[in-house]
């Protein structure tokens, strides 16, 4: 076999593995604590191959594997988030990237689609990134040029974060130049909100220890209210949405000043 062939056919093989692996999670998304001996039954692939595919997961930090069985790590409630607007998700955490320089020192809150920044730092010299969030670190363990402080705190299952006391306290050591933050709903009258009091206090926080705020939400956020207010919309300098805002909806949010961006 030629160097040639060899070398197609182990990217092919790579390949195979992503998509083998992407569909492995999706199942496990759907499917909790399954064995081994099911899940090659249900990709009909061997033991030995599943065990592989599987070791890699456990090893990137996606999935617990225990007793010749396996489940994904994450809350069913992230998990439903993670699988909902994804491609609106992607770009708008792409366009975030984008707003991020060599040098910059940033504050990103936890949440799915802000979690997915760093997956388009990649290029990008010494950033370096202040978080509560856990999602975030896988997003960060192949790129060095990203440095990361994870704040301390109590850890909230459904969000997938650290919040409290602790969480607020250390947030006041930092000073930095963007702070990225996500929401539960935003409206004209109400203006950023959450669903959940411990979130909404950290985004208050972050946004005090910035020079801008920026926020991330799919357009299915616009015209709902959460629970926990966070800001009224003429706190923030931008907002990064997608296609699907409105040109009427999108002139109503520049009244308040806001660059509106839509990817």
């Amino acid at each position: 076999m030629s160097n040639k062939n060899y070398n197609e056919r182990c990217s092919i093989m790579k390949v195979n593995a992503k998509a083998s692996e992407k569909e492995i999670m999706n199942y496990l998304y759907d499917n909790d604590n399954i064995s081994t001996v099911e899940m090659c039954k249900k990709f009909g692939v061997s033991v030995v191959t599943m065990r592989k595919y599987l070791n890699d997961l456990e090893s990137s930090g996606l999935i617990v594997c225990s007793r010749g069985r396996s489940s994904a790590v994450f809350n069913q409630a992230i998990i439903a988030q993670q699988k909902s607007n994804v491609e609106e998700k992607i770009r708008i955490a792409r366009a975030a990237a984008d707003m991020i320089e060599d040098g910059d020192r940033v504050m990103i809150v936890a949440g799915t689609t802000n979690a997915l920044i760093p997956k388009f730092l990649l290029g990008k010299k010494n950033i370096h990134i202040v978080t509560n969030s856990i999602l975030l670190l896988n997003s960060c363990r192949k790129n060095p040029s990203v440095s990361i402080t994870l704040v301390g705190g109590e850890f909230m299952n459904a969000a997938e974060a650290l919040t409290g006391t602790l969480t607020l306290k250390d947030l006041e050591l930092f000073h930095v130049k963007t702070a990225f933050i996500g929401t539960d709903g935003f409206t004209e009258t109400g203006g950023v909100t959450a669903n959940h009091i411990e979130l909404a206090e950290i985004c208050k926080k972050i946004m005090s220890r910035s020079q801008q705020s920026v926020l991330l939400a799919d357009s299915s956020k616009y015209g709902k209210r959460g629970f926990a207010f966070i800001a009224d919309l003429n706190s923030l300098s931008t907002i990064i949405t997608d296609t699907n805002l409105s040109d009427a909806d999108k002139n109503k949010l520049t009244r308040f000043g806001l660059n509106v961006i839509r990817v």
